[in-house]
């Protein structure tokens, strides 16, 4: 633990990792709810978009994650961009990544699996959400090291065409080439054939090896985002290529889902696009209303949530919140109509979630690794 140092910080970066943050801890789940509770047309609507497709398709819970990798990205590059500043060599920076990749590692299988088997390693699941972020910081922060941007984008386009062709050419049993169904699809039959462990949806999973490549992209379009921010012009200047890179985005993944569908579960390449247009503008929006524009008040709530994101994610796995919602906050809830005890139930959860955090702020605790 230590006290974690502003004067190099955005307090957007904070904010949006925050805001983020509070869709994964409870924030999703209590909109989710929602759903069906006040015969209002637009809160269904919203409720709606806090569940993933079972397959194809596209909703704003999937960006969830992927603005998480691409805020990932936006924070290395900043990360690095300092270190070598300071003078602190390049090996020492990249055995600090790779530290810090095998410490998530390790917390992602505690989180998958606890109570973890260590005596039967097939039972485990080794595919997580952690581990994910862990694996994309350190490739990234190789090639963040060692080439210039445009090998970044070079890079990153290339794994997204070669993923395409591999799984629009290379034929699976007896599934031809181009099969992206949940049976057929060349990600499932490599983790099958693979992928050591435990598999999320048995017969193929989400995390594993296969679409590792593709997620470490939004990682590395999140750390050119991040060079933008940290380049010596003005404001407006970051603002407009912040903007142009996530119309381009938007615009490339949209077109590119015609032919090769948006899809969470395979980390298709016109999902990575689309996602990493849409996190470029939410940078770019949030970096204009507090970094320019200067209002940050409004977002302390999100601050205190980003500044300890892991303690958060963790916590989330190991302390029912909801319970302890339930025991603090039942005899309150418990008169209003049934159907929305859950609802009650949740934002209880949320509000102590969030008092942890906030105590942990005061004392200027925050955990990092």
């Amino acid at each position: 633990m230590n006290s974690a140092s502003s004067a190099s910080r955005l307090a957007s970066l904070d904010a949006l990792r925050g805001f983020d943050m509070l869709m994964i801890s409870g924030g999703g789940a209590f909109l989710s709810l929602m759903g069906g509770k006040t015969n209002i047309g637009f809160i269904d609507a919203i409720a709606a978009q806090f569940h993933h497709p079972d397959w194809d398709g596209f909703t704003f819970y999937d960006f969830i994650f992927p603005l998480f990798l691409f805020m990932a990205g936006v924070s290395l590059s900043i990360s690095l961009k300092n270190g070598i500043a300071k003078g602190i060599p390049q090996s020492k920076l990249l055995e600090k990544v790779f530290k810090r990749m095998l410490i998530l590692f390790f917390l992602g299988i505690l989180d998958k699996n606890a109570p973890v088997d260590f005596f039967d390693p097939a039972l485990i699941r080794y595919g997580t959400v952690l581990g994910r972020i862990g694996i994309a910081t350190f490739l990234v922060a190789i090639l963040y090291l060692n080439t210039g941007w445009k090998t970044h984008l070079i890079v990153a386009f290339a794994i997204l065409g070669l993923y395409y062709a591999a799984l629009m050419l290379i034929s699976v049993g007896d599934y031809g080439g181009g099969d992206l169904t949940f049976e057929g699809n060349l990600v499932g039959w490599i983790d099958r054939s693979f992928m050591p462990g435990r598999l999320k949806q048995t017969t193929y999973d989400e995390l594993a090896m296969t679409t590792q490549l593709s997620a470490t992209c939004l990682t590395i379009f999140g750390s050119l985002a991040g060079k933008v921010l940290l380049d010596k012009t003005t404001a407006n200047i970051k603002l407009i290529r912040l903007i142009g890179m996530g119309a381009i985005g938007i615009a490339a993944g949209l077109a590119w889902a015609t032919v090769f569908p948006l899809n969470k579960h395979l980390w298709s390449s016109s999902f990575i696009l689309l996602t990493a247009g849409m996190a470029c503008l939410l940078v770019a929006l949030f970096y204009w209303v507090m970094d320019v524009l200067k209002f940050t008040k409004w977002a302390f709530f999100f601050k205190v949530i980003g500044m300890n994101s892991l303690v958060i994610y963790m916590a989330c796995r190991f302390v029912n919140f909801g319970e302890s919602s339930r025991l603090l906050f039942a005899g309150l809830y418990g008169h209003a109509p049934e159907k929305w005890h859950e609802v009650f139930n949740a934002l209880g959860g949320l509000i102590l979630v969030w008092l942890v955090l906030y105590v942990m702020y005061r004392h200027k605790i925050f955990v990092k690794v």
